[in-house]
């Protein structure tokens, strides 16, 4: 498992399984937060599964597919929701990208677009592409 610190309370990583889970919780994760769509992936890591490995290991799960190119208000609300709660928190997709994605524009008027890409190019992660999206909600926030 490829974990990827971006914040204290928040790490990122590639598609994990169903056994991986049990030991997040023993690492001290509280939260599971699963953006792979259950299309790109097989019945035995599908959210069902994963949903049962974190009810197992006692941990809070959230399932927000994240398809790339379609990002909506609610999954960047139900992501913010997600990660404010119990911490911490441990979140996943096909490669950590499209979760990392999701922390960036939930960020946008937090921090300032030079800390959230440079925190997510420290995990390796290039979020050059959602720039002007985080520099957009940033304007919006105010």
């Amino acid at each position: 498992m490829d974990l990827r610190q971006l914040t204290p309370d928040l790490a990122v990583s590639a598609q994990i399984l169903p056994e991986d889970v049990a030991r997040l919780a023993e690492a001290g994760f509280k939260v599971l937060v699963n953006n792979r769509p259950d299309e790109e992936i097989t019945p035995e890591i599908d959210h069902q599964a994963m949903a049962e490995a974190a009810k197992a290991a006692g941990m809070e799960y959230h399932y927000l597919p994240f398809t790339p190119g379609q990002v909506t208000p609610e999954l960047i609300s139900g992501f913010g929701a997600a990660i404010g709660g119990q911490k911490p928190v441990f979140a996943y997709c096909r490669s950590g990208n499209r979760s990392t994605v999701l922390w960036a524009l939930t960020q946008a008027g937090r921090l300032s677009e030079a800390e959230i890409i440079e925190t997510a190019a420290k995990a390796g992660y290039d979020l050059s592409g959602v720039r002007p999206l985080i520099a957009s909600l940033a304007s919006r926030a105010g």
